[in-house]
């Protein structure tokens, strides 16, 4: 059950972006799983890709289309990753390239291809192929929300969000969808994410501001600690609205509105974590560096002893210590470690505070929504992270993904 999360009740049309969804029968009987997204002719496309050595066949390709410049269509299966499937797995994704080409009178270079879903079977070409002409004609600028659910796998809710900002050029929409449940942890993009908007922008600006944005959102986020063969997330920016960022406030409200998306769509990847009963955020203070304070936030979020305590509702503070002991913080001075679980102070000057009770303590740990707060007593840098519990549920999840 996912944590304090909800499906959108809508989300807004990106002009110059169309999309359509339909059942390929991929994997999945009965329900749509194959994705087309039309960014316009004149798009620019920013993406980035997981850093994962064993990188699936649809993000090689996907790369080498992007490298070649001006990408337009992205086609997105479910239910098949098309990952570790050697030359016919690249085969296999060129050849729905080569197809859907085929179809929009497009170039195969201009098609993105992504897929997730089973690791190590066979992309069924011939059903994604079988299926383009008529996901084609049915293209239309409000079908974000079939969309988001046909990217889904183990998700068990819609992921999507909607902002609209006010530039000196005029408005622009940005409208983004995600899937992801686990095998999520920083490395780049930790799932799939399509994000839309309406503004006039050239590709290495919108990179920029996607890499910015990724760094305190999808690349924040842990479940499990696996990185995914598929992931990426993807910018698209039709420019049907004319409007650009003409001064540093519009560059700056646009950036706000691009984090928020992204941070939004990425914390509810971690608040549908599989099997997760609660949603964690780890905040580190204190440190001299920021990539000290990650590395301390990343050590304890993901922490096998940390997270079972938080399922168990068990306040064993000696594992948030225990894991920020271990994060390799050069020189650390113990004494200096203050810990606070939302309102209850936990550790003080390294050791257990005067007034903690084990009953305050129970409390803290058993809220659905949990903020541990370490002081290292270093510095001023600072950085969080966001995670969850884990549970039974995730490992029947895991246990019985294939059968």
């Amino acid at each position: 059950m996912a944590v304090g999360l909800h499906a959108p009740e809508a989300l807004d049309p990106v002009p110059g972006i169309r999309l359509a969804a339909t059942a390929a029968g991929i994997r999945y009987a009965g329900r749509d799983d194959l994705v087309l997204i039309d960014a316009g002719a004149d798009a620019a496309i920013a993406a980035l890709y997981t850093t994962n050595a064993f990188r699936a066949a649809p993000v090689v390709v996907a790369a080498e289309h992007q490298a070649a410049g001006q990408p337009r269509w992205l086609l997105i299966n479910a239910g098949n990753a098309n990952a570790g499937t050697g030359a016919p797995g690249l085969d296999a994704a060129r050849a729905c390239c080569d197809a859907l080409a085929a179809v929009t009178g497009g170039r195969p270079a201009a098609v993105l291809p992504f897929s997730t879903g089973v690791i190590g079977e066979p992309l069924p070409v011939e059903r994604i192929t079988h299926a383009l002409p008529a996901l084609d004609a049915a293209l239309a600028p409000d079908a974000w929300m079939q969309a988001a659910h046909a990217i889904m796998t183990t998700d068990t809710v819609v992921k999507g969000a909607s902002r609209r900002v006010a530039l000196s050029t005029g408005e622009v929409t940005l409208t983004g969808i995600a899937k992801g449940s686990g095998m999520i942890h920083p490395d780049m993009a930790t799932m799939l994410a399509f994000i839309g908007t309406d503004l006039a922008i050239d590709t290495e600006t919108l990179t920029d501001l996607l890499r910015q944005a990724n760094a305190e959102s999808f690349n924040a986020i842990t479940v499990d600690g696996d990185t995914s063969t598929n992931d990426a997330v993807v910018c698209m920016a039709s420019g049907a609205s004319g409007a650009g960022l003409a001064t540093a406030a519009d560059r700056a409200a646009f950036a706000a509105a691009l984090d928020t998306v992204c941070l939004e769509l990425a914390q509810a990847i971690v608040r549908d974590g599989e099997g997760a009963t609660k949603f964690v955020t780890v905040e580190v203070m204190g440190a001299r560096t920021r990539g000290e304070a990650a590395a301390v936030a990343e050590t304890v979020a993901l922490s096998p002893l940390v997270k079972t305590a938080l399922f168990a509702s068990d306040p064993n503070w000696g594992r948030i210590l225990a894991a920020v002991g271990r994060a390799g913080v050069p020189d650390l001075v113990i004494e200096r470690i203050a810990i606070r679980v939302n309102d209850v102070d936990i550790v003080c000057d390294g050791g257990r505070a005067p007034d903690y009770a084990e009953t305050a303590g129970q409390e803290a740990f058993a809220a659905e929504e949990i903020h541990i707060a370490i002081d290292l007593g270093r510095g001023n840098a600072c950085a969080r992270k966001y995670t969850c519990d884990f549970s039974h549920e995730y490992v029947r999840i895991n246990a019985e993904y294939r059968s």
